[in-house]
Protein backbone atom coordinates (compact mmCIF):
# COMPACT_ATOMS: atom_id res chain seq x y z
CA UNK A 1 0.00 0.00 0.00
CA UNK A 2 1.24 3.61 -0.57
CA UNK A 3 2.34 6.10 1.86
CA UNK A 4 -0.72 8.04 1.60
CA UNK A 5 -3.03 5.31 1.94
CA UNK A 6 -1.01 3.87 5.04
CA UNK A 7 -0.86 7.37 6.75
CA UNK A 8 -5.16 8.01 6.03
CA UNK A 9 -5.72 4.47 7.14
CA UNK A 10 -3.48 5.23 10.53
CA UNK A 11 -1.23 2.86 10.28
CA UNK A 12 1.73 5.26 10.37
CA UNK A 13 1.48 6.24 13.83
CA UNK A 14 4.74 6.72 15.84
CA UNK A 15 6.44 7.58 12.33
CA UNK A 16 9.46 9.93 12.88
CA UNK A 17 9.92 10.48 8.73
CA UNK A 18 7.33 10.49 6.16
CA UNK A 19 8.02 10.80 2.75
CA UNK A 20 4.95 11.70 0.25
CA UNK A 21 5.44 12.17 -3.53
CA UNK A 22 1.84 11.86 -5.10
CA UNK A 23 0.82 14.91 -6.99
CA UNK A 24 -0.12 16.34 -4.29
CA UNK A 25 -2.16 19.64 -4.17
CA UNK A 26 -3.49 19.99 -0.62
CA UNK A 27 -1.72 19.17 2.62
CA UNK A 28 -2.96 15.79 3.82
CA UNK A 29 -4.48 17.09 7.46
CA UNK A 30 -3.73 13.81 8.45
CA UNK A 31 -0.48 14.27 9.05
CA UNK A 32 -1.41 15.76 12.39
CA UNK A 33 -2.38 12.66 13.37
CA UNK A 34 1.61 12.17 13.72
CA UNK A 35 2.41 15.02 15.77
CA UNK A 36 3.91 13.51 18.23
CA UNK A 37 6.63 11.74 17.01
CA UNK A 38 7.03 12.97 13.03
CA UNK A 39 10.63 14.97 12.65
CA UNK A 40 11.19 14.72 9.34
CA UNK A 41 8.46 15.83 6.38
CA UNK A 42 9.36 15.43 2.84
CA UNK A 43 6.72 16.80 0.78
CA UNK A 44 8.83 17.39 -2.52
CA UNK A 45 7.81 16.80 -5.70
CA UNK A 46 4.17 17.42 -5.91
CA UNK A 47 1.75 20.18 -7.10
CA UNK A 48 1.27 22.27 -3.23
CA UNK A 49 1.55 25.96 -3.56
CA UNK A 50 0.11 26.60 0.30
CA UNK A 51 1.23 25.30 3.74
CA UNK A 52 -1.61 25.70 6.72
CA UNK A 53 -1.24 27.98 9.08
CA UNK A 54 -1.43 25.63 12.31
CA UNK A 55 1.97 24.05 11.00
CA UNK A 56 3.23 24.38 14.02
CA UNK A 57 0.87 21.78 15.93
CA UNK A 58 3.98 19.96 14.33
CA UNK A 59 5.92 20.48 17.28
CA UNK A 60 8.91 17.88 16.90
CA UNK A 61 9.09 18.94 13.31
CA UNK A 62 12.98 19.48 12.69
CA UNK A 63 13.03 18.96 8.87
CA UNK A 64 11.02 20.11 6.30
CA UNK A 65 11.52 19.00 2.44
CA UNK A 66 8.88 20.82 -0.20
CA UNK A 67 11.30 21.16 -3.47
CA UNK A 68 9.72 20.53 -7.06
CA UNK A 69 6.19 21.91 -5.83
CA UNK A 70 4.60 25.35 -7.02
CA UNK A 71 4.56 27.55 -4.04
CA UNK A 72 5.20 31.41 -5.05
CA UNK A 73 6.04 32.38 -1.91
CA UNK A 74 7.88 31.05 1.19
CA UNK A 75 4.82 29.85 3.54
CA UNK A 76 4.83 32.23 6.80
CA UNK A 77 3.58 29.77 8.96
CA UNK A 78 6.87 27.65 9.04
CA UNK A 79 8.38 30.55 10.80
CA UNK A 80 6.28 29.47 13.69
CA UNK A 81 7.52 26.02 13.92
CA UNK A 82 10.35 26.81 16.26
CA UNK A 83 12.02 23.33 16.24
CA UNK A 84 12.64 23.64 12.49
CA UNK A 85 16.62 23.05 11.33
CA UNK A 86 16.52 22.45 7.97
CA UNK A 87 14.25 23.80 4.84
CA UNK A 88 14.34 22.98 1.78
CA UNK A 89 12.35 24.83 -1.04
CA UNK A 90 14.32 24.01 -3.89
CA UNK A 91 13.01 24.23 -7.52
CA UNK A 92 9.62 25.96 -6.79
CA UNK A 93 8.37 29.54 -8.43
CA UNK A 94 9.42 31.45 -5.36
CA UNK A 95 9.38 35.49 -5.54
CA UNK A 96 8.49 36.52 -2.32
CA UNK A 97 10.52 35.65 0.95
CA UNK A 98 8.59 37.08 3.72
CA UNK A 99 10.00 38.10 7.32
CA UNK A 100 7.80 36.00 9.19
CA UNK A 101 9.02 32.99 7.45
CA UNK A 102 12.55 33.51 8.53
CA UNK A 103 11.97 34.01 12.73
CA UNK A 104 14.07 30.82 13.31
CA UNK A 105 17.26 30.85 15.34
CA UNK A 106 17.16 27.12 15.41
CA UNK A 107 17.62 26.89 10.96
CA UNK A 108 20.75 25.62 10.36
CA UNK A 109 20.03 25.11 6.56
CA UNK A 110 17.94 27.14 4.41
CA UNK A 111 17.39 25.99 0.47
CA UNK A 112 15.87 28.19 -1.82
CA UNK A 113 17.80 27.11 -5.27
CA UNK A 114 16.40 27.34 -8.59
CA UNK A 115 13.71 29.87 -7.61
CA UNK A 116 13.10 33.44 -8.60
CA UNK A 117 13.84 35.69 -5.70
CA UNK A 118 14.91 38.99 -5.82
CA UNK A 119 15.67 39.83 -2.19
CA UNK A 120 15.73 38.75 1.36
CA UNK A 121 14.25 39.88 4.38
CA UNK A 122 16.72 41.53 7.10
CA UNK A 123 15.08 39.19 9.09
CA UNK A 124 17.68 36.62 7.77
CA UNK A 125 19.56 37.93 10.81
CA UNK A 126 17.46 36.33 13.15
CA UNK A 127 18.12 32.78 11.70
CA UNK A 128 21.64 33.17 14.12
CA UNK A 129 22.47 29.46 13.90
CA UNK A 130 22.35 29.52 10.19
CA UNK A 131 25.56 27.04 8.55
CA UNK A 132 23.96 26.31 5.41
CA UNK A 133 22.53 29.15 2.88
CA UNK A 134 21.68 27.82 -0.68
CA UNK A 135 21.26 30.79 -3.04
CA UNK A 136 21.64 29.34 -6.54
CA UNK A 137 19.73 30.45 -9.67
CA UNK A 138 17.45 32.96 -8.45
CA UNK A 139 17.73 36.97 -9.22
CA UNK A 140 19.30 38.54 -6.61
CA UNK A 141 21.08 41.48 -6.31
CA UNK A 142 22.06 41.59 -3.19
CA UNK A 143 22.24 40.26 0.19
CA UNK A 144 20.92 41.95 3.14
CA UNK A 145 23.31 43.71 5.30
CA UNK A 146 21.45 41.73 8.97
CA UNK A 147 23.02 38.06 7.09
CA UNK A 148 26.58 39.33 8.31
CA UNK A 149 25.02 38.57 12.30
CA UNK A 150 25.07 34.91 10.81
CA UNK A 151 28.48 34.56 11.88
CA UNK A 152 27.84 30.78 12.32
CA UNK A 153 27.70 30.87 8.46
CA UNK A 154 29.58 28.43 6.76
CA UNK A 155 28.62 27.95 3.37
CA UNK A 156 27.02 30.23 0.65
CA UNK A 157 25.36 29.49 -2.52
CA UNK A 158 25.16 32.71 -4.56
CA UNK A 159 25.83 31.74 -7.94
CA UNK A 160 23.49 32.09 -11.32
CA UNK A 161 21.96 35.18 -9.69
CA UNK A 162 22.28 39.05 -11.10
CA UNK A 163 24.91 40.35 -8.76
CA UNK A 164 26.93 43.02 -10.61
CA UNK A 165 29.61 43.41 -7.74
CA UNK A 166 30.86 40.68 -4.96
CA UNK A 167 28.82 41.45 -1.75
CA UNK A 168 31.40 42.85 0.75
CA UNK A 169 29.77 41.03 3.51
CA UNK A 170 31.08 37.33 2.93
CA UNK A 171 34.08 38.48 4.25
CA UNK A 172 32.57 39.44 8.06
CA UNK A 173 31.35 35.85 8.23
CA UNK A 174 34.40 34.24 10.27
CA UNK A 175 33.40 30.69 9.59
CA UNK A 176 32.92 31.21 5.84
CA UNK A 177 34.38 28.26 3.99
CA UNK A 178 32.30 27.42 0.86
CA UNK A 179 31.53 30.29 -1.27
CA UNK A 180 30.20 29.72 -4.79
CA UNK A 181 29.70 32.48 -6.88
CA UNK A 182 29.86 32.04 -10.59
CA UNK A 183 27.48 32.75 -12.96
CA UNK A 184 26.70 36.15 -12.23
CA UNK A 185 27.47 39.80 -14.09
CA UNK A 186 30.43 40.30 -12.44
CA UNK A 187 31.59 37.19 -13.29
CA UNK A 188 30.36 36.49 -16.62
CA UNK A 189 33.31 38.06 -18.84
CA UNK A 190 35.80 35.75 -17.23
CA UNK A 191 33.34 32.78 -17.57
CA UNK A 192 32.92 33.68 -21.53
CA UNK A 193 36.82 34.09 -22.15
CA UNK A 194 37.70 30.98 -20.63
CA UNK A 195 34.79 28.79 -22.83
CA UNK A 196 36.57 30.83 -25.49
CA UNK A 197 39.75 29.72 -24.57
CA UNK A 198 41.99 27.00 -27.04
CA UNK A 199 43.29 26.19 -23.50
CA UNK A 200 42.65 22.82 -24.05
CA UNK A 201 41.68 20.71 -27.00
CA UNK A 202 38.50 19.90 -28.88
CA UNK A 203 37.73 16.31 -29.37
CA UNK A 204 34.88 14.85 -31.74
CA UNK A 205 32.34 13.18 -30.03
CA UNK A 206 32.66 10.41 -32.87
CA UNK A 207 35.97 9.50 -31.93
CA UNK A 208 34.69 8.48 -28.39
CA UNK A 209 33.11 5.23 -27.20
CA UNK A 210 31.42 5.29 -23.97
CA UNK A 211 31.32 2.39 -21.23
CA UNK A 212 30.18 1.90 -17.96
CA UNK A 213 28.98 5.25 -15.81
CA UNK A 214 31.67 5.77 -12.98
CA UNK A 215 28.92 8.29 -11.49
CA UNK A 216 26.65 11.03 -11.30
CA UNK A 217 26.38 14.07 -9.58
CA UNK A 218 24.31 17.29 -10.23
CA UNK A 219 25.85 18.71 -12.82
CA UNK A 220 26.66 15.55 -15.15
CA UNK A 221 27.19 12.05 -15.24
CA UNK A 222 30.82 10.79 -15.76
CA UNK A 223 31.33 7.44 -18.08
CA UNK A 224 34.72 5.65 -18.39
CA UNK A 225 35.60 5.68 -22.22
CA UNK A 226 37.87 5.60 -24.59
CA UNK A 227 39.31 8.01 -27.15
CA UNK A 228 40.41 7.21 -31.03
CA UNK A 229 41.90 4.68 -33.01
CA UNK A 230 44.05 3.83 -30.13
CA UNK A 231 41.56 3.62 -27.50
CA UNK A 232 43.29 5.51 -25.00
CA UNK A 233 41.42 5.13 -21.39
CA UNK A 234 39.69 8.35 -20.49
CA UNK A 235 36.55 9.51 -18.65
CA UNK A 236 33.88 11.90 -20.29
CA UNK A 237 31.59 13.75 -18.51
CA UNK A 238 28.45 15.03 -20.20
CA UNK A 239 26.63 17.96 -18.55
CA UNK A 240 22.75 18.07 -17.81
CA UNK A 241 22.16 21.83 -18.40
CA UNK A 242 20.19 22.89 -15.59
CA UNK A 243 21.15 24.84 -12.55
CA UNK A 244 22.10 23.06 -9.91
CA UNK A 245 22.38 23.99 -6.28
CA UNK A 246 26.46 24.91 -7.26
CA UNK A 247 25.32 27.08 -10.59
CA UNK A 248 25.60 26.64 -13.47
CA UNK A 249 26.96 23.99 -15.42
CA UNK A 250 28.40 25.82 -17.96
CA UNK A 251 30.19 27.42 -15.09
CA UNK A 252 32.21 24.39 -14.28
CA UNK A 253 33.03 23.60 -17.59
CA UNK A 254 34.11 27.02 -17.74
CA UNK A 255 36.68 26.66 -14.84
CA UNK A 256 37.21 23.10 -15.85
CA UNK A 257 39.06 24.38 -18.64
CA UNK A 258 40.52 27.27 -17.10
CA UNK A 259 42.47 25.14 -14.75
CA UNK A 260 45.40 23.51 -16.88
CA UNK A 261 46.75 20.97 -16.18
CA UNK A 262 48.25 20.00 -12.38
CA UNK A 263 49.93 16.19 -10.97
CA UNK A 264 47.41 16.52 -8.09
CA UNK A 265 44.08 18.09 -10.36
CA UNK A 266 41.41 16.46 -12.22
CA UNK A 267 40.65 18.67 -14.46
CA UNK A 268 39.58 18.49 -18.06
CA UNK A 269 41.82 17.71 -20.47
CA UNK A 270 39.79 17.69 -23.97
CA UNK A 271 35.84 19.57 -24.58
CA UNK A 272 33.64 17.44 -26.74
CA UNK A 273 32.47 18.38 -29.58
CA UNK A 274 29.52 17.02 -31.97
CA UNK A 275 27.27 15.43 -29.47
CA UNK A 276 24.10 15.00 -31.44
CA UNK A 277 22.22 15.95 -28.73
CA UNK A 278 24.01 19.33 -27.90
CA UNK A 279 25.18 18.39 -25.08
CA UNK A 280 28.13 20.05 -23.56
CA UNK A 281 30.96 17.67 -22.06
CA UNK A 282 34.49 17.25 -21.36
CA UNK A 283 36.75 14.64 -21.51
CA UNK A 284 39.37 14.01 -18.33
CA UNK A 285 41.88 11.46 -17.41
CA UNK A 286 40.58 7.76 -15.97
CA UNK A 287 41.81 7.96 -12.87
CA UNK A 288 43.75 4.84 -11.23
CA UNK A 289 41.01 2.65 -9.47
CA UNK A 290 43.51 1.86 -6.10
CA UNK A 291 42.46 5.59 -5.81
CA UNK A 292 38.78 5.82 -3.42
CA UNK A 293 36.75 8.96 -2.43
CA UNK A 294 38.28 10.17 1.16
CA UNK A 295 34.55 10.86 2.64
CA UNK A 296 31.07 10.81 1.89
CA UNK A 297 29.09 14.25 1.72
CA UNK A 298 27.76 15.93 4.69
CA UNK A 299 24.40 14.60 6.30
CA UNK A 300 21.26 15.98 7.59
CA UNK A 301 22.91 16.00 11.19
CA UNK A 302 26.19 16.85 10.19
CA UNK A 303 25.08 19.96 8.08
CA UNK A 304 28.73 20.98 6.78
CA UNK A 305 31.32 18.37 7.45
CA UNK A 306 31.99 15.35 5.38
CA UNK A 307 30.76 12.08 7.04
CA UNK A 308 33.66 9.43 7.33
CA UNK A 309 33.39 6.04 7.49
CA UNK A 310 33.56 4.73 10.72
CA UNK A 311 36.88 2.46 10.29
CA UNK A 312 38.45 5.52 8.36
CA UNK A 313 42.48 5.81 9.67
CA UNK A 314 45.46 6.08 8.21
CA UNK A 315 49.21 6.92 9.27
CA UNK A 316 50.22 10.64 9.94
CA UNK A 317 52.49 10.30 6.49
CA UNK A 318 49.79 9.66 4.41
CA UNK A 319 47.69 12.54 6.17
CA UNK A 320 50.70 14.89 5.32
CA UNK A 321 50.83 13.38 1.94
CA UNK A 322 47.47 14.15 1.31
CA UNK A 323 47.21 17.69 2.67
CA UNK A 324 50.13 18.56 0.68
CA UNK A 325 48.47 17.68 -2.55
CA UNK A 326 45.41 19.28 -2.11
CA UNK A 327 47.52 22.03 -1.11
CA UNK A 328 49.51 21.90 -4.32
CA UNK A 329 46.34 22.20 -6.50
CA UNK A 330 44.73 24.63 -4.33
CA UNK A 331 47.72 26.67 -5.01
CA UNK A 332 47.72 26.26 -8.59
CA UNK A 333 43.67 27.06 -8.85
CA UNK A 334 44.34 30.39 -7.35
CA UNK A 335 47.18 31.50 -9.07
CA UNK A 336 45.97 30.54 -12.33
CA UNK A 337 42.39 32.86 -10.85
CA UNK A 338 40.09 30.53 -9.82
CA UNK A 339 38.56 29.31 -6.84
CA UNK A 340 37.32 26.35 -6.01
CA UNK A 341 34.31 26.97 -3.82
CA UNK A 342 33.95 23.40 -2.76
CA UNK A 343 37.44 22.01 -0.67
CA UNK A 344 35.60 18.82 0.84
CA UNK A 345 37.04 15.79 1.36
CA UNK A 346 34.09 14.00 -0.58
CA UNK A 347 35.69 15.62 -3.94
CA UNK A 348 39.14 14.07 -2.80
CA UNK A 349 40.25 10.71 -3.98
CA UNK A 350 43.13 9.09 -2.33
CA UNK A 351 45.30 6.29 -2.11
CA UNK A 352 47.85 4.94 0.67
CA UNK A 353 50.37 5.04 -1.92
CA UNK A 354 49.35 7.85 -4.40
CA UNK A 355 48.41 10.97 -2.20
CA UNK A 356 45.56 13.11 -2.97
CA UNK A 357 43.90 13.89 -6.08
CA UNK A 358 41.27 17.04 -6.02
CA UNK A 359 38.02 17.22 -8.72
CA UNK A 360 34.37 18.88 -8.88
CA UNK A 361 34.53 22.50 -10.45
CA UNK A 362 30.58 22.45 -9.80
CA UNK A 363 31.02 25.47 -7.08
CA UNK A 364 34.50 26.73 -8.87
CA UNK A 365 34.56 30.07 -10.30
CA UNK A 366 36.63 32.91 -11.51
CA UNK A 367 38.44 36.24 -10.12
CA UNK A 368 39.43 37.92 -13.26
CA UNK A 369 37.26 40.84 -12.68
CA UNK A 370 37.84 41.16 -9.07
CA UNK A 371 40.08 43.40 -7.18
CA UNK A 372 43.18 42.36 -6.24
CA UNK A 373 42.45 42.94 -2.11
CA UNK A 374 39.02 40.42 -2.69
CA UNK A 375 40.79 38.09 -4.69
CA UNK A 376 43.38 37.87 -1.65
CA UNK A 377 40.63 37.78 1.07
CA UNK A 378 38.81 35.29 -0.91
CA UNK A 379 41.26 33.00 -1.36
CA UNK A 380 42.18 33.06 2.26
CA UNK A 381 38.10 31.84 3.15
CA UNK A 382 39.20 28.82 1.24
CA UNK A 383 41.77 28.27 3.57
CA UNK A 384 39.27 28.29 6.11
CA UNK A 385 38.02 25.01 4.05
CA UNK A 386 41.80 23.49 4.06
CA UNK A 387 41.55 23.67 7.88
CA UNK A 388 38.52 21.80 8.22
CA UNK A 389 39.96 18.80 6.28
CA UNK A 390 43.34 19.18 7.95
CA UNK A 391 41.19 18.80 11.56
CA UNK A 392 39.37 15.56 10.34
CA UNK A 393 42.51 14.40 8.70
CA UNK A 394 44.59 14.33 11.66
CA UNK A 395 41.20 13.10 13.70
CA UNK A 396 41.56 10.20 12.28
CA UNK A 397 45.44 9.33 11.94
CA UNK A 398 46.89 5.48 13.45
CA UNK A 399 49.71 7.67 14.98
CA UNK A 400 50.80 11.17 16.21
CA UNK A 401 50.59 13.68 13.51
CA UNK A 402 53.12 16.06 13.58
CA UNK A 403 52.52 19.15 15.86
CA UNK A 404 53.27 21.84 12.40
CA UNK A 405 50.55 20.44 10.90
CA UNK A 406 47.90 20.73 14.06
CA UNK A 407 49.50 24.32 14.36
CA UNK A 408 49.12 25.24 10.13
CA UNK A 409 44.92 23.53 10.76
CA UNK A 410 44.49 26.11 13.91
CA UNK A 411 45.99 28.83 11.76
CA UNK A 412 43.59 28.45 8.74
CA UNK A 413 40.27 27.88 10.94
CA UNK A 414 41.25 31.31 13.13
CA UNK A 415 38.25 34.12 12.67
CA UNK A 416 40.36 36.64 11.55
CA UNK A 417 40.88 35.95 7.45
CA UNK A 418 43.44 38.42 7.06
CA UNK A 419 45.54 36.04 9.33
CA UNK A 420 44.97 33.06 8.06
CA UNK A 421 48.13 31.76 5.53
CA UNK A 422 48.39 31.18 1.88
CA UNK A 423 48.52 27.84 0.24
CA UNK A 424 51.72 28.57 -0.98
CA UNK A 425 53.34 28.65 2.68
CA UNK A 426 50.60 25.87 3.84
CA UNK A 427 52.10 24.17 0.75
CA UNK A 428 56.10 25.18 1.89
CA UNK A 429 55.46 24.02 5.42
CA UNK A 430 53.68 20.35 4.55
CA UNK A 431 56.30 19.85 1.94
CA UNK A 432 58.94 20.44 5.14
CA UNK A 433 57.14 18.20 7.25
CA UNK A 434 57.43 15.46 4.47
CA UNK A 435 61.13 15.91 3.88
CA UNK A 436 62.30 15.16 7.24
Amino acid sequence: MDTLAELRAGRLAGAKRIDLSCGLTEFPREIYDLADSLEVLNLSGNALDTLPDDLDRLHRLRVLFCSDNRFTQLPESIGRCQGLEMVGFKANRIRNVPAAALQLPSLRWLILTDNLVETLPEAIGQCTGMQKLMLAGNQLRALPESLAACSELEMLRTSANRFEVLPELVFSLPRLSWLAGAGNPYDARAEDAATAAHSVPHVDWRDLALGKKLGEGASGVIYQATLGAASQPVAVKLFKGAVTSDGWPHSEMAASIAAGAHPTLIAAQSRIDGHPEGIEGLVMALVDPTFRTLAGPPSLASCTRDVYAADAQWPSGVALRIARDIASAMQHLHARGILHGDLYAHNILWSAQGGGLLGDFGAAWMTGALDPVQIEALQRLEMRAFGCLLEELLSRCSDAPPDAMAALKDRCMQPDIAARPSFAEALSLLQGELSQ
